[in-house]
């Protein structure tokens, strides 16, 4: 597969961040650029995007 990697900025949560870390610290040792990959690797080859945007699952824990 040919790279093509892009520099993006992203806003997460605090907890969000602590979740990647914590989790790359016990799975990988890769950096947090890596985990972001991984993950959209995982939603974008083992999962249905319907089913993470469907309206039942948008949810923010964050907002009230």
């Amino acid at each position: 597969m040919a790279k093509d990697k892009v520099e993006i900025t992203v806003e997460i949560e605090k907890d969000h961040l602590d979740w990647i870390t914590d989790n790359a610290s016990e799975f990988t040792s890769s950096d947090n650029s890596k985990i972001m990959r991984i993950l959209l690797d995982y939603a974008i080859q083992d999962v249905e995007a319907g089913d993470i945007f469907a309206p039942e699952n948008m949810r923010c824990r964050h907002c009230g």
